[in-house]
């Protein structure tokens, strides 16, 4: 991996969680970091923790703004701001449409900007902060799941199209992470995540190593790439055990799903 020293570093929902800890990170190895939420306040106080630069807004329509801040150029984008709503089919359009929007079309577009400059350099980073969900699926959550597998197909297709041109993709992929976003789960989180969650940096150090080793996939908890191979190999076994799992949640007296969890990186539309 090159340094990332003085590279010009873009990192949305940064005003907390993972998303903080990356600027961080960031900004620590030498980088020039734009740190993008929709919450100003938050990323003025994350900027001014790092020596970075607060650009707020909507994650979708950062990228003018934060390449004029960076000096022209983009280095390394952070795909991270997410929402998670819960729910099934019966979830609201609304809740189907902002899931949609935010976890895979505002990778989209942020792609579709970044990528003439960084092919015609013959380099880029692309980064998105996925989920184990992506790989799994969380109990509770059809449009958060769902998205974020798109999330990770989006990913996927982007290295292996781009790769021998000089851009590196990374996706990351986190089971519980001591977040608001996490607090928020409920008893789907408590059962599933919380007794194995990790803290926001141990996320950051995770996508480090994955860079220096050139890895697409970032597994800051490595027993999921045993659950992914399990999913894979014996799906009717897996499913046989989420159900379980789903049932666990039921028995707990609330409902099958966790309460409402408030958005990352941007409001609800």
């Amino acid at each position: 991996m090159k340094s990332v020293r003085n590279a010009g570093v873009v990192v949305t929902g940064a005003g907390g969680g993972i998303g903080a800890a990356l600027a961080r990170r960031f900004a620590a190895e030498g980088a020039r970091v734009v740190v993008n939420d929709l919450d100003a306040a938050k990323a003025a106080a994350v900027a001014e923790e790092t020596g970075a630069v607060a650009v707020p807004g909507d994650a979708s329509t950062v990228l003018p703004a934060a390449r004029e801040a960076l000096g022209g150029v983009i280095d390394v984008y952070c795909a991270n701001a997410g929402v998670a709503h819960t729910g099934g089919p019966e979830a609201a359009e609304d809740a189907w449409a902002a899931s949609w929007d935010v976890n895979v079309m505002a990778h989209v577009r942020a792609a579709r900007e970044l990528l003439p400059g960084w092919l015609e350099r013959g380099s880029g980073r692309f980064v998105a902060t996925v989920s184990a969900a992506g790989l799994l699926t969380m109990v509770g959550s059809a449009p958060y799941s769902v998205s974020k597998h798109a999330a990770l197909a989006f990913a996927e297709w982007l290295s292996l199209t781009y790769r021998h041109r000089g851009v590196d993709v990374h996706a990351i992929c986190p089971a519980g992470v001591r977040t608001d976003m996490l607090r928020d789960t409920g008893a789907a989180g408590d059962l599933l995540l919380r007794p194995t969650a990790v803290e926001p940096d141990a996320v950051a150090d995770a996508l480090f190593t994955g860079m220096a080793e050139g890895r697409f996939l970032i597994l800051p908890h490595p027993e999921v790439a045993g659950f992914a191979a399990a999913r894979a190999t014996d799906p009717d076994r897996w499913l046989e055990g989420m159900n379980h799992l789903q049932r666990k949640v039921e028995d707990l007296g609330r409902p099958g799903s966790p309460p409402e969890a408030e958005p990352r990186g941007r409001s609800r539309d």
